[in-house]
Formats: structure tokens, sequence, C-alpha cells
């Protein structure tokens, strides 16, 4: 790994070793680390988000994705890393909102894995503009409001979405029925989505806008979950209806619990 960075560290954000030997952050705000410190944030990103996405996705000859949120950046990373890695040839095109600018713009001081060493400069054109951009990748970060992002979103409908956000706990607002909704408007019907949350009133909230919910197993690494409108052969399907049967007082987020 790369010498410890201590510049990053300020207010509102604690640099902090995970299991993996690479570093995450502990935001002050939310009160949480924005990986899990155990799966470590390298692993986290890959096995959690990009792998599981583009065991579906890696054969199409363009692939957008939506990154919620952008937060250290990892899963854009770690997704250009996964790219290189396997000689992929797609057009890639990922666009993250993300509503912490100073977060953003302190990204050049960050402290991450070797493995993320070739994408400096990428890594310092989107803290200073926001945008990279080349024959092969577009990479645009959205300085605001997720939510509205999600609504007003101008251009195609995305073939993966990383939903990587705070825990409904502390972040409720990109958890509830209405907000999986809104990404259901601008995911394809073969689209993928990626949730490290396996918990029943995020499951519930997917569901009940149509997603097929899907376990996310593997080794070293906490269960997490894959959603999508379409059937996937690559993942072991979960039965909502026998959950639901279960757990007959579980419900989803609703937007007027927390607004």
């Amino acid at each position: 790994m790369a010498n410890f960075v201590s510049r990053f560290n300020d207010e509102q954000h604690i640099m902090t070793l995970s299991d993996d030997g690479s570093y995450t952050a502990y935001s002050k705000q939310y009160k949480e680390h924005y990986h899990s410190t155990k799966d470590g944030a390298l692993y986290e990103s890959l096995v959690k988000h990009v792998e599981p996405a583009f065991k579906v996705k890696q054969n199409q000859d363009e692939i957008t994705i939506l990154d919620i949120c952008y937060g250290l950046g990892f899963n854009t990373l770690a997704t250009l890393y996964y790219y290189k890695k396997n000689n992929l040839s797609s057009k890639l095109n990922i666009y993250s909102p993300e509503l912490d600018a100073s977060l953003v713009q302190s990204l050049k001081d960050f402290t991450y894995p070797q493995e993320f060493d070739e994408f400096k400069n990428i890594i310092l054109q989107l803290s200073e503009n926001g945008i990279y951009d080349d024959e092969f990748w577009h990479v645009e970060i959205f300085l605001g409001d997720a939510r509205e992002y999600v609504r007003t979103f101008p251009h195609a409908k995305f073939d993966i979405v990383y939903h990587d956000a705070f825990s409904p706990t502390t972040n409720p607002i990109l958890w509830t029925k209405e907000y999986f909704r809104d990404i259901r408007n601008i995911i394809k019907e073969d689209g993928v989505l990626t949730t490290y949350s396996i918990a029943l009133g995020t499951r519930l909230a997917l569901y009940e806008n149509g997603y097929r919910i899907y376990l996310n197993k593997g080794e070293k690494f906490r269960d997490s979950t894959v959603a999508s409108l379409s059937i996937l052969e690559q993942f072991s399907y979960v039965d909502m209806q026998h959950k639901i049967s279960c757990n007959p007082h579980a419900k989803s987020l609703l937007d007027k619990e927390i607004i």
C-alpha cells in the first residue's frame, strides 16, 4: 500500500485502515465508515459491487453505471481496475452523485491502495473538475442531491447501479420505497443493482418495486444483495414471499416517515 497521507484528515473525516490493508474513512457527520473495516475497502468494492455486476454485464459493447454515492471513489476506481485487469473493451460510462463537494476535492490527498496507482491522473481530474473522459472511459461526478439527480438524469438508462449510500439508520432518504421506484425508472429491464445491505426492509423496498432479489455470497466477506427486474441465473434467488410470511410485520421505509 502507499504511504499514509495525513493531509486528508479534516474536521469531518478520519482516515482508517481496513482489514484488507486499504484505507477507508470515518465520517463524523454520519458516524459511519465509508466501507466495512472488516471486509476491507478495496475488497468490499470489488466483491459486493463490481464483480457481481460485471458477472452479468461485462460482455456488452457499452456499459453505463450509476454509482451512488461517489464518496471516496472506491466503486468507480475499482471498476476501472477490474476493467484493466480483465482486458475489457466495452465503452464505460460512470455517473456518480455526491453531496459533499469538499470531500471530492480532498481526494487528491487520500491514500489509495497501490492497485489504483495507475489512476492517479484520473483521481486528480475528478477531484479538480468532476469529470474524466477518454476513448474508453467517461466518468462524471454530480455535486448535489442524489435523489434530485436520479429524478432528472438526462442520459440513457443504466445497466448497473451501485447502491452504496450510508446506512438506512443515518441516511434513510436513499433507502425508501420511493427512492428505489425512482431508480427503477432509470435502470434497464435487464439492469443490475448491487448493495451491501441484506436488511429485510431494504429488500422489501426493492421487491415492492418489481425487483427480483438475489443473494451475493462468497468467501471472506459478509453477504450482500443483487437485484434486477429480470431473472439472473448467476445468483441464488431469495424467496421474498417466504420472507414476508415469516416476518409479517416487516415493512419498507417510506418517504413520508422521514421527510
